[in-house]
């Protein structure tokens, strides 16, 4: 009589790497593990699979995704007074992913309901401490749900329910989980998750040691990642056509390639210069709906020299006429070919009386490959809500494009400059032209000093000026802004304005319309 065979009883358990078409398996886990939560979208998905392949992990049993494990990378340093899952995680995209970080922070741990006491957690848990023995990582790091702790909110603190699950009189399915796989327990997150209601919000700082870490001496902690800048103050003169105004913009944009920079700024209403030629109108707003009718001139001009010049360029602003509006438009340029707008949102008594421009009503934050920026075209930095909005978008650089006359105008746009920098912990950049335009109704003089500004604190330059121009001379200046420190600032500066808003007794509303519309 033949041996009863194995096979027929084989069920293969496999813990793999995430693909792309695990994709709808993920969404139903993340619908059976968190059903008052949102799922990943597919966005979030692909970023993650993408950035940090290694660390997304599965376990598939017959086929069928039942558990899952996101992880990323960081420099923990600069997080380590963090406060919410949103902030570590990068909402879920982990951008902020630093294959030279030191220590692994894991997201999310889902595991099938049907699946549950497989050890399957314990499986996922012992991958990520695998990732960090293998790339020499100091710890593992996760922020903890509990979600048994809603149950018992009306009559325990959230310490008190942690110790009875330390003590193990309350079973916790995740907590008591992260406990008994070695994680040690820190302190408590208020406000981790806001719409986790099972945990109230809180969650539990855990920490895994790696024993295995050696230390490299030679490893600077925080990897510096310098975003190079370079400022125009650029002389207005009168010119014969527009072929003119390209050779000199086009001579500043080859200073900027030469010395290699990520980023070059041009000043507000660059292109007036264009009615040195193009002739009388019967009024100012007349003359204004004229320079509109090189738009296309125009953003052929500077897109192709951000190409050819490999440098993303604030091309100042130029009026441009849609829907028979006349808006104060500042467009990017960037080096990969494509182009973003920020319409001026705060117009002038002079733009709006002398010209009719409208206003836009959109915040944007552009990515780019030096990280994320916002435009503010002059008078819009005089308004520090538009940059809370724009940095809690994740903005980093903030570029002003002005045009001043005189000097208490000037001022007017530095000093809030300056202002926006220690209130939001970002890098502040401002260009504005020089010279005069006399056959130029509206536009005939104009003052500046362009600069570069930093937070006010001691990493960086005296008096928070990164650099300056000498006033009233056409110049550039150049700057190489670490936004590594500038990240680690808004975490652990001297003072965390950020952070310490008061938000229990005010806060931002806004009705910005969303990015890209009018």
């Amino acid at each position: 009589m033949a041996k009863p065979g194995t096979k027929q009883f084989e069920k293969k358990l496999t813990v793999r790497s995430l693909v792309a078409s695990d994709f709808d398996g993920i969404v139903e886990l993340g619908q059976l593990c968190f059903p008052n939560m949102a799922p990943w979208t597919r966005d979030q998905f692909q970023s993650q699979i993408t950035v940090f392949p290694e660390g997304q992990i599965g376990v598939e049993y017959q086929g069928k995704l039942v558990a899952s494990s996101s992880s990323v990378i960081l420099d923990f340093e600069m997080y380590k007074d963090w406060h919410s899952w949103s902030e570590i995680s990068d909402d879920g995209f982990i951008r902020n992913h630093k294959p030279t970080g030191t220590t692994l922070y894991g997201i999310e741990i889902m595991v099938h309901p049907k699946f549950r006491g497989y050890k399957l957690a314990r499986r996922l848990y012992d991958a990520r401490k695998k990732i960090a023995r293998e790339r020499n990582l100091m710890r593992v790091v996760v922020g903890g749900r509990m979600p048994g702790y809603g149950e018992h909110a009306g009559t325990l603190s959230p310490r008190e329910y942690i110790e009875k699950v330390v003590n193990k009189s309350i079973f916790d399915s995740v907590l008591t989980t992260q406990l008994s796989n070695g994680f040690i327990l820190k302190r408590i997150i208020p406000q981790y998750l806001g719409e986790d209601g099972d945990s109230k919000g809180y969650a539990t700082f855990l920490e895994w040691t790696n024993l295995d870490y050696l230390p490299d001496p030679k490893q600077r902690f925080v990897p510096i990642i310098p975003a190079r800048v370079c400022a125009v103050q650029y002389q207005m003169r009168a010119i014969s056509n527009f072929e003119e105004f390209a050779r000199q913009c086009e001579y500043f944009v080859d200073v900027a390639s030469e010395y290699k920079c990520d980023f070059i700024l041009f000043p507000e209403m660059i292109t007036t210069q264009l009615l040195s030629f193009i002739g009388p109108e019967k009024d100012a707003a007349a003359a204004m709906r004229k320079i509109s009718e090189f738009t296309p001139q125009y953003v052929e001009l500077f897109h192709k020299l951000a190409l050819k010049g490999n440098v993303n360029i604030v091309g100042g602003s130029h009026f441009t006429m849609e829907n028979e509006m006349l808006y104060n438009v500042s467009y990017l340029f960037r080096r990969d070919g494509t182009v973003g707008k920020q319409y001026k949102i705060h117009i002038t008594p002079t733009e709006r009386q002398w010209w009719g421009i409208k206003g836009g009503s959109s915040v944007e934050v552009f990515d780019t490959d030096r990280g994320k920026i916002a435009i503010q075209v002059c008078y819009d930095v005089e308004f520090p809500e538009l940059s809370r909005v724009a940095v809690e978008r994740g903005a980093q650089i903030i570029f002003v494009p002005f045009c001043t006359d005189e000097r208490y105008a000037y001022l007017r746009v530095r000093y809030c400059s300056q202002a926006r920098c220690i209130e939001n912990h970002v890098y502040v950049v401002m260009a504005g032209s020089v010279g005069n335009l006399p056959q130029v109704e509206g536009t005939g003089i104009h003052y500046a000093q362009s600069a570069i500004f930093t937070p006010s604190d001691i990493p960086f330059p005296r008096d928070a000026v990164a650099g300056e121009c000498t006033p009233n001379i056409e110049t550039v200046i150049f700057e190489d802004l670490d936004l590594e420190l500038l990240k680690r600032h808004k975490q652990s500066g001297t003072v965390l304005n950020w952070k310490d808003q008061r938000k229990d007794l005010y806060e931002i509303t806004h009705r910005l319309t969303p990015p890209g519309d009018v």
